[in-house]
Parts: structure tokens; sequence; C-alpha cells
């Protein structure tokens, strides 16, 4: 199709990506932005729990082990939960910058299998800003930083303010997170570091 693009290219004009002042320390942990996330959340059973560190400039990192729970076919990781882990990892990028932004755009492309009981190394940076728009790549190696690359991902997240989640999500939870008297918690709800 003539004239279409993926979307995933940053236009010109597009801006290097700047780490927040207050963002938090390379080698940081981030804390799981909501404790039922599939993603990062710890009291989902079958979740990734994946937790990411703070990486140099505007960068994270990220390991997923791989467990029966998440295979495909017989043996092999899913595709699809490949793509929500390297989607959590890139939504961590969001504590660098500290802003709030959703994924607008994800595409993933599958190298090389990924067996069960392998731990994926996921590494992840903010490529581009164009206004709300922030442009990132992830790459998922197996079984160490520098092992093979299994998956890649180009991402386009799209800032948002908070009223996105409340207008959108189901009561129950917003009125929980609201509710709650620990406003860093509620922050971490939203991806975005107090």
């Amino acid at each position: 199709m003539s004239g279409t693009t993926t979307g995933l290219k940053p236009p010109e004009g597009a801006r290097a990506p700047v780490r927040h002042r207050d963002a938090p320390a390379p080698g940081q942990l981030l804390d799981a932005h909501n404790d039922q996330c599939f993603g990062c959340g710890d009291q989902v059973g079958d979740g990734l729990r994946l937790r990411a560190r703070a990486g140099e400039g505007v960068a994270v990192a990220a390991e997923f082990e791989v467990r029966p729970v998440h295979q495909g076919a017989p043996g092999l990781a899913h595709g699809g939960l490949l793509s929500a882990a390297l989607d959590e990892t890139l939504g961590a990028l969001n504590w660098m910058q500290r802003v709030i932004a959703v994924t607008g755009r994800l595409e993933t492309d599958f190298v090389r299998p990924v067996p069960v009981g392998t731990v994926l190394h996921l590494e992840a940076r903010v490529t581009a800003v164009h206004g709300r728009k922030i442009y990132c790549a992830a790459t998922g190696r197996i079984d160490a930083p520098d092992g093979p690359v299994a998956v890649r991902a180009e991402a386009l997240f799209i800032e948002v303010r908070v009223d996105h989640f409340i207008r959108n999500g189901r009561s129950e939870e917003i009125d929980a997170a609201l509710a709650d008297p620990d406003q860093a918690k509620l922050a971490r709800v939203c991806e975005v570091n107090p």
C-alpha cells in the first residue's frame, strides 16, 4: 500500500528522550505498578511477575522466567506471552521520564523459539519523543544479557492523563486506588514514579 507507514518511525522533528531528574537511579528495582497487573503484579499466580530495573539514560532492563504455564507449543513460550513481557518492559520506561503513557502500538518480531525454563533478559529504551508520542524499542535475549536474540519489539506509547484510567477502568479498582491514602501507590498504578 503506497504512502502508509508503520507508525513506529519517529517523524521529522522528533526529539531525543530525556531522563527525568527524579527518575530511579540506574540499577534500582522498580515497584510493581499494580499488585493485580498480569505483567508485574505479585498477586497474579500465573502472571509474568516481571520486575524491571532502571538503566542508564532512558532505559530499563528486566528478567522473565518462562514457566510451564506460559507455553504455547509444547515446551515453548507462547508468542502472545512474549509480546506481553516486551510490552511490560517497554511500559516501565515511563518511570524514566515520569510520564503516564499507554501502549498505542506494539510490533513484535519473533527471531527464535524460547523454551520453557528459559530466563529471558529484556532491555528497552526510548528512542524518540514527538509531542505525546513516545517511540521505544526492546530486545529479549535467551539466558543471558548478551545471549542470542529471541524477540524484538518496537512500540509507540501515547502520553495520557490520570483521567484516562478513571474514565476507562473498572470502577471497583479505580475507587480502591483513589481511596488509598498512599499517593505513591496511586502514582504506581498509573505507571509513573511519584
